[in-house]
């Protein structure tokens, strides 16, 4: 497709982002050029703020503005629980259940031998200074339930046992209005060894 020098530049750039295909590129662009001029420029200075005053929080590796992020600065929250996640981007989708009121550490990736992720590449040093220094009774283990996320947990729970913290793991079950023909043998297992009195 033949598209202006600098038409075809941000086009290059768009498909480069997650989750942008050649289509997607395309669409975002031409909105960009038939939207007004400060709409575009409000998303340029978006993006370039969250750039310059977004880093790691000091303490759980969450996104944060300040040397601390905001769920690490509150006193509303029950700093004796803490959930391990993956990435910062898992901590919106279990606070949106409104379920957990304790604290996060987040790992930056999860295990992965056969990409060259080992131990010393993930925040898991941090977790164990963090656990010798703070007063936690719980870790919840929440990282994906799939093989790297399995591998994290078992590693985890391995150096965090001599430590006498309960360990546990989220559990996996059956998604709601699901149908039991359509969920992975997987996560059916791990439903009924999950299983609870009713």
């Amino acid at each position: 497709m033949y598209a202006a020098p600098a038409l075809q530049k941000l086009l290059e750039e768009l498909e480069r982002l997650p989750g942008i295909g050649a289509k997607s590129a395309q669409r975002i662009a031409y909105w960009m050029m038939n939207t007004d001029r400060a709409t575009v420029i409000r998303l340029a200075d978006a993006i370039t703020e969250v750039k310059d005053t977004v880093h790691f929080c000091a303490r759980c590796f969450n996104y944060a503005e300040d040397e601390l992020c905001e769920i690490c600065q509150s006193d509303k929250r029950d700093a004796s629980v803490l959930c391990v996640v993956s990435e910062p981007r898992d901590i919106p989708a279990i606070e949106r259940t409104g379920a957990f009121s304790g604290v996060y550490h987040v790992l930056g990736g999860e295990l992965s031998p056969m990409e060259g992720v080992g131990p010393d590449d993930l925040h898991i040093a941090e977790l164990m200074r963090r656990l010798a220094s703070e007063d936690v009774h719980e870790i919840i283990i929440a990282t994906n339930p799939n093989v790297e996320g399995e591998t994290t947990a078992a590693y985890i729970a391995r150096m965090v046992k001599p430590l006498e913290i309960t360990v546990t793991r989220l559990a996996s079950g059956m998604p709601v209005g699901g149908e039991l023909d359509f969920v992975d043998e997987v996560t059916l297992g791990r439903a009924i060894e999950a299983r609870r009195e009713l």
